[in-house]
């Protein structure tokens, strides 16, 4: 069997061994998998040489990750959120939302701070273009990760661009030095950025949403996107047709050499027009990685269509990827360098030859029907299509009194567009299928929708990429009411594709299912002679996708044992607690604060640090969340937490009405969860436990606005030892329920530990062994007190904190209770959600 794509081969065992060094040998089953795939696959192709090929690419990999050593990071001489001035250049101009501005200031060479600027009444944000020396003075801290497994490593993301602090100041703090710095070229792309940015302010001045949605969809700037303009895109699956990425250059390098073409320029001359606009379009968006790789490839491939050579997709596919890896051996693990490249290798493998055997010559027989002698050059096939057509055109054109080129475009239209829409599913329903795998890893998501979603999203929105950049150049109010009549047109299709789309989420698969579709994935792609092997891949392919989505497999706790986990949220709470026969009980899901701002932080804690951890111990459903407290750093998180888990009940104390929780039991009514209210007194077994309701007391009543005694009080009894969690009741409270409270040998904390709880006279009743403190790391609040700490350790309590240890665990087996810090994994990828 011939290779007609040789580069894939080496690629991908180039990319095993830069897994193989990075691995630590205690997870080396994934690069085994790799290596022991490239090297079966090899035997398919002339056994005694590629055997050799394979080892010698596996061994460049090696070689490239030992030649690409991580820098060391630097350090500052104070301490983090010590006030100080600092001084640089600006390399990433200031972006001003509507209550932030940041930008990137480089202090040294790679050694970068990302500058978050907050304004007092009254005051603006200052102009902070690219190559301008500042001064300011503020808080620097390092950036931490949420320390849980699954969460993201956000400090390796931003080292990776040099970043390695983040310095909070506000904007009257700032001074320019009247230095220039930086690069010139530099300089001037974003100088061309800049203006465009400000001819869409002006374009739609009156018009947030739409100014916002197009400095995304055209330049990549998301300072003024809000998280829930996209949510639509995102759960169908649309989302990268909406965000900056390579589909944006092949649109524009297509309309530029079409106007070429038409004005006659000369192929070459064309060609190397639009390699240069696809170059000084990257430069112009930051050089957005997926922009870069896409101007790689679009250079690539023209440089081979200059001198008439046929560019094979996917051996396009291997060099561009060969080309970045070698630069930069760690991009294998960025989850867009996957994504990107998985979905063009997913064409290439199966769209391509699926409409090359189908539709793809009828599409190409539609080109001038009116030449009879081209018959003779098509398959019959196509040829008697063609001599069909050209009938149906004569009977339009008798039947309408119509000229003869109209009668054949009206002819043609409908079989056209039928292709286009059945290229656009059949290549929708290929790259659904052959993402599966990483968009359930990465997001934990697989778009049902997206099959349908894409027939309208994505040319509604490469229609907008052509005429926003238009009406930027010529200043144009009806090019940009066009672009916007396309925009508002894919929000529409994704706004009504989310409604039919199933709010499922998918835990993280076991590995050897995710070998097992890979694998045969692998198989499916490869053209076999006979039918029976490809028969049997693709029914592999389809066992394992169901058992994928279908997810038959139990959650990840200890059996006849009671767990209580403190997940790392910052400053906040959530606590999850597995029940000794398996009930699965999340109380509170954390949350951000927003003190009075009208704009959301873009992180949503449920969402992004609370569900991803559920989702690496198997969880796909959870029996019960407890909601202690309407304050926003417990309930914020829990919207998100009630859409992915689903769980049948929702426990709550004394809640006031606000936003939150009309925004809470909107959902739950929705989704057809019980809302079940506790108060003092109550008792009941669940799940092989005793849970004692311990407040709020019967004859509370909540205040107008949520308050830290509102909190429900659960005391968790199992056999001999007993949990109690306090969340932020404070010492009135406390003094209410001391009376008849009997001892713990757990103690959640009260209140991140601060000083208004944890009193002496509580801690003598509770007597507790082990203490758990939930606090976000050096938090403006001062959590946990000094007061607090020292009053825990004078009576010989073993103090855990999230904020220095991240995540907590806590076991009982009805016995003994005992306390472990996990530590903390991070998959090896930089960047995805």
């Amino acid at each position: 069997m011939r290779l007609r794509e040789p580069l894939i081969i080496p690629f991908g065992c180039i990319a095993a061994g830069i897994a193989a060094a990075h691995y630590h040998p205690a997870e080396f089953l994934p690069t085994a998998l790799a290596s022991g795939t490239c090297f079966l696959a090899s035997f398919l192709f002339r056994p005694l040489r590629f055997p050799l090929a394979v080892t010698g690419s596996f061994a460049v990999g090696l070689a490239l990750s030992a030649a690409h050593p991580q820098r060391p990071a630097p350090s500052l001489s104070t301490a983090d959120n010590t006030p100080v001035i600092f001084s640089g250049c600006v390399v990433d101009p200031g972006l001003a939302g509507e209550d932030r501005e940041h930008f990137t200031l480089e202090l040294a060479p790679h050694a970068r701070a990302q500058v978050s600027l907050f304004t007092r009444p009254e005051e603006a944000f200052p102009a902070l273009p690219y190559g301008i020396e500042v001064e300011v003075e503020g808080k620097a801290r390092h950036p931490r990760n949420f320390r849980n497994p699954g969460a993201f490593d956000n400090e390796h993301y931003l080292a990776r661009r040099n970043i390695y602090w983040t310095i909070s100041a506000s904007a009257s703090a700032v001074h320019a030095t009247g230095k220039r710095c930086g690069n010139p070229f530099a300089r001037m792309l974003f100088a061309i950025r800049g203006a465009a940015l400000d001819r869409l302010d002006g374009l739609y001045r009156d018009d947030t949403w739409t100014d916002a949605m197009m400095q995304a969809v055209l330049i990549g700037v998301t300072a003024k996107l809000d998280r829930l303009w996209t949510e639509d895109y995102r759960r169908t699956g649309t989302y990268h047709a909406l965000v900056i990425s390579g589909s944006h250059i092949a649109v524009i390098a297509a309309v530029l050499l079409f106007f070429l073409r038409i004005l006659g320029t000369p192929r070459g001359i064309a060609l190397a027009a639009g390699i240069a606009v696809a170059w000084l379009y990257a430069g112009i968006a930051g050089f957005d990685p997926p922009v870069l790789r896409s101007a790689a490839g679009m250079s690539m491939f023209g440089v081979a269509s200059i001198f008439y050579r046929r560019a094979r997709l996917l051996n396009l596919v291997a060099a561009v990827a060969l080309f970045f890896v070698v630069a930069d051996p760690e991009v294998i693990f960025d989850a867009s360098f996957q994504l990107s490249f998985l979905a063009v290798a997913l064409i290439g493998a199966f769209a391509v030859p699926a409409v090359e055997a189908t539709s793809g010559p009828l599409a190409g027989g539609l080109a001038d029907l009116a030449n009879i002698r081209r018959d003779l050059h098509f398959p019959p096939r196509v040829a008697q299509f063609r001599v069909e057509l050209r009938l149906l055109a004569q009977t339009t054109e008798l039947w309408l009194h119509a000229p003869p080129r109209l009668a054949r475009l009206l002819v043609t239209l409908v079989p056209r567009l039928a292709f286009y829409v059945g290229e656009i599913f059949l290549t929708s329903a290929f790259i659904q299928i052959g993402l599966a795998l990483p968009m359930i890893y990465f997001f934990h998501r697989l778009p049902a929708s997206g099959l349908t979603a894409n027939i309208l999203v994505v040319p509604a929105l490469s229609a907008v990429v052509p005429l926003g950049f238009a009406a930027i150049i010529l200043n144009s109010a009806w090019l940009a009411a066009a672009a916007k009549w396309f925009l508002v047109l894919s929000q529409w299709a994704a706004s009504l594709h989310a409604r039919w789309e199933p709010d499922w989420r998918i835990p993280q698969p076991p590995v050897w299912l995710a070998a097992v579709f890979t694998i045969a994935l692998v198989l499916a792609a490869v053209r076999f002679s006979d039918r029976w092997p490809r028969v049997l891949a693709w029914s592999a392919t389809a066992v394992s996708l169901a058992a994928l989505i279908a997810f038959p497999f139990p959650p990840d706790v200890r059996p006849h044992q009671l767990e209580l986990t403190a997940i790392d949220v910052g400053q906040g709470d959530s606590l999850l607690t597995v029940f000794p026969e398996g009930q699965l009980m999340l109380i509170d899901a954390g949350g951000i604060p927003t003190f009075g701002r009208a704009h959301r932080s873009q992180i949503d804690i449920g969402e992004d640090v609370v569900s991803p951890y559920l989702w690496t111990r198997s969880v796909r459903r959870l029996d019960v969340a407890v909601m202690t407290h309407a304050h926003a750093d417990h309930i914020g998180g829990l919207p998100a937490i009630l859409r992915n888990f689903r769980p049948r009940e929702l426990w709550i104390g004394a809640v006031p009405e606000n936003p939150s929780w009309t925004e809470i039991t909107t959902i739950a009514r929705q989704l057809g969860i019980m809302i079940r209210p506790l108060r003092r007194g109550a008792q009941f077994d669940y799940g092989g436990a005793n849970i004692q309701v311990l407040a709020p007391l019967a004859d509370y009543q909540p205040k107008a606005q949520p308050g830290n005694n509102d909190s429900l009080v659960l005391r968790l009894v199992y056999g001999s030892t007993s949990f109690l969690l306090t969340g932020d009741m404070e010492k009135d409270i406390e003094r209410e329920v001391i009376a008849d409270l009997p001892a713990s040998d757990v103690l959640k904390v009260g209140h991140h530990g601060s000083r208004t709880s944890s009193t002496p006279a509580f801690l003598d009743a509770v007597s507790p062994h082990i203490g758990i403190v939930s606090a976000g790391y050096e938090n403006s609040y001062g959590h946990p007190h000094p007061q607090t700490l020292r009053a825990l350790t004078e009576r010989n309590v073993t103090i855990y904190r999230t904020d220095e240890s991240g995540l907590i665990q806590v076991f009982s087996n009805g016995h003994t209770a005992y306390a472990s810090v996990p530590p903390p994994v991070h998959p090896p990828v930089t960047s995805g959600q």
